[in-house]
């Protein structure tokens, strides 16, 4: 709630600095959505939701409000509900930001600032801006939007022509803080058997970003990187003490799309190399590495104005884990998307999972885990 004020205070105050203006005049605009989401799965539940027994425990509600005072300066804040099974049941800041863009080279924005890296990060909030009712977990999961979506602190953007027949090279660099706290759905295994984390763990966090927008009409090529620092004074665990030290690691990303007329391709390979030590309480010192590997390839078609279909790979494999389903998660998607008018859609999703790396927890499948199962997920939205 801090954080909400402070994040609140800073768009009154660029406001309030503009020169002098009526309502009308500062462009007030708001914008939103709900949804509601259905999922089935055949054998192990999943998402912290009873989902083989059918649950419509997955609802979204955003609201953002954005003005401009001025045709350079943009300020914005955007809150979320989220319930998904056990986990939500709480409104969150995404983000709060202002945003002053000097020229096309050059702009800048501070607050809690959505983080620009990989291919979807900037839009994954945004769910009717795109097709899929679940994007690839190995890259985006839903279990952590609320963390990895943004942090305090700034971007600076542009973009430099660089002549009729090499196109246009976009670019980002960020800086600032971000916390996972210790109910965030990363930690849902551990705070489960009883190992909690009452501060989460923060990172002081930089990263660029590379899009370079080809002379070949709608191709895009781009790769992004984030460097994290660990923040957090050491760890407490319950029903035990130690600590935990995380050192500095880098999150590299390399993605590229294709779009022209009704058709998309795009794909995105994210490495997540984190050396640790863990040291509890009477006992040496356990290090570590995770050495998680993930990518997607996808594709959609618009059928007609109002139907579109589409289909992905996603994998992802943590290369020091043992052998055995745990080690790695495979998901074939196939998806479509119907838009009964401008305000209301509805998403329907099958998935062939395999492996049980990415997005089941413990308590839910008591009698352990199944190495494949299927998913089916149904989603209407509105947006206004």
């Amino acid at each position: 709630m801090k954080r909400f004020l402070v994040a609140l205070g800073v768009l009154f105050l660029a406001v309030g600095t503009a020169r002098a203006q009526s309502l009308d005049d500062l462009n007030i605009q708001i914008h939103g959505y709900a949804t509601q989401g259905f999922a089935y799965t055949t054998n192990n539940n999943i998402l912290t939701m009873k989902s083989s027994d059918g649950s419509p425990q997955w609802t979204d509600a955003v609201v953002n409000v954005t003005a401009q005072p001025t045709s350079k300066l943009r300020v914005g804040v955007q809150a979320r509900y989220m319930i998904l099974g056990n986990l939500g049941n709480a409104i969150t800041l995404d983000w709060a930001a202002v945003d002053y863009k000097v020229n096309d080279a050059f702009g800048v924005r501070f607050g809690k600032v959505k983080t620009p890296s990989g291919l979807f990060n900037e839009t994954q909030d945004i769910d009717p801006s795109y097709m899929w009712s679940l994007l690839p977990q190995g890259v985006y999961p839903l279990m952590s939007r609320n963390s990895l979506l943004s942090h305090y602190g700034g971007v600076v953007y542009g973009t430099v022509k660089l002549g009729q027949s090499l196109g246009k090279l976009e670019y980002r660099g960020w800086a600032g803080g971000r916390n996972l706290p210790g109910d965030d759905g990363y930690f849902l295994n551990q705070s489960e058997s009883g190992e909690t984390l009452p501060n989460g763990i923060s990172w002081v966090l930089t990263g660029e970003a590379l899009h370079w927008k080809a002379p070949v009409s709608g191709l895009m090529i781009g790769a992004s990187n984030t460097q994290y620092r660990s923040a957090s004074a050491p760890l407490l665990y319950g029903p035990y003490s130690g600590a935990e030290n995380l050192s500095v690691f880098n999150s590299p990303s390399y993605f590229a799309k294709y779009e022209k007329n009704k058709v998309m391709v795009g794909g995105e390979y994210i490495r997540l190399l984190v050396p640790y030590a863990v040291a509890l309480t009477g006992l040496p010192v356990n290090p570590g590495v995770l050495d998680e590997r993930s990518w997607y390839g996808m594709a959609s078609y618009k059928v007609t104005d109002k139907l579109m279909i589409g289909l992905y790979d996603s994998q992802s494999v943590d290369h020091k884990a043992s052998l055995g389903a745990a080690r790695d998660s495979m998901d074939w998607a196939i998806s479509g998307r119907y838009d009964f008018n401008q305000y209301l859609y509805a998403k329907a999703e099958e998935h062939i999972l395999h492996g049980t790396l990415v997005g089941y927890d413990i308590t839910l499948n008591p009698a352990g885990l199944q190495p494949n199962t299927d998913m089916t997920i149904f989603k209407v939205g509105v947006s206004f």
